[in-house]
């Protein structure tokens, strides 16, 4: 896969933070609901189990870290990290009000230094947050996403993607994305081919269309489960 194929990212991080913050408090309304229906096919394939430790990376407004909190059950523990401070309020008041905070702990931080000890987590879970990294950016963020799973971990990631139909639907999102880096700041990268890369195994890739744009939703496990010793 050629670096050249995705579009960069050029938005600054700083600029991220700022926009994120200023959408927090209306990010349900205008981008929420279109996005839930991807966001739960993933969750499903997860499929988080009582006692887990579970990360959500770029959890958002926590609509899913609640789920994920659900899922694990008061036994098992949910971790979010997010780069916005405003995302970050939002789902800390979510999560207080769904009286679920004793197995909630969130984090505002950049994923590309996770501050989470090797083999910690039974789970990842990514949606439409892996293709706002920018190209080089990618490798790094799914090596530590390796580094902090445990031997047997799984990862979801739910993502814009080049794989599909639609090419031309795709074409136009990316010039978008290209001449208004702000409004329009994800774009479609291929998600399968960046979990093999970074080492794992997938089990599963299922392709869905929202409004003609490809949503790559993959699940895989870390290769090292069926390395055998010598």
């Amino acid at each position: 896969m050629s670096k050249y194929d995705i579009s960069r990212v050029k938005r600054s991080k700083e600029k991220a933070k700022i926009t994120y913050d200023k959408l927090s408090k209306w990010y349900d309304l205008f981008s929420g609901k279109t996005e839930n229906k991807y966001r739960d096919a993933g969750l499903k394939k997860l499929a988080a189990m009582k006692g887990d430790t579970v990360l959500e990376i770029g959890f958002g407004t926590g609509r899913c870290i609640l789920a994920l909190a659900e899922s694990v059950g008061s036994f098992g523990m949910v971790y979010g990290i997010d780069i916005s401070k405003g995302m970050c309020q939002i789902t800390r008041n979510r999560v207080q009000r769904a009286g679920l905070s004793d197995r909630v702990v969130l984090e505002c931080a950049d994923a590309l230094n996770l501050p989470f000890a090797d083999g910690f987590f039974d789970a990842i879970f990514m949606s439409f947050t892996l293709e706002l990294f920018d190209t080089p950016e990618i490798p790094l963020l799914l090596d530590e996403c390796t580094r902090v799973l445990n031997k047997v971990g799984r990862i979801c990631i739910v993502a814009l993607s080049k794989e599909g139909n639609h090419k031309n639907v795709k074409s136009f999102y990316e010039w978008l994305h290209r001449c208004f880096p702000n409004s329009f700041d994800c774009r479609p990268i291929y998600v399968k081919r960046s979990i093999e890369n970074a080492g794992f195994r997938v089990l599963s890739q299922d392709i869905m269309y929202m409004w003609g744009l490809s949503v790559e939703i993959v699940l895989a496990e870390k290769q090292s489960i069926y390395t055998t010793e010598p």
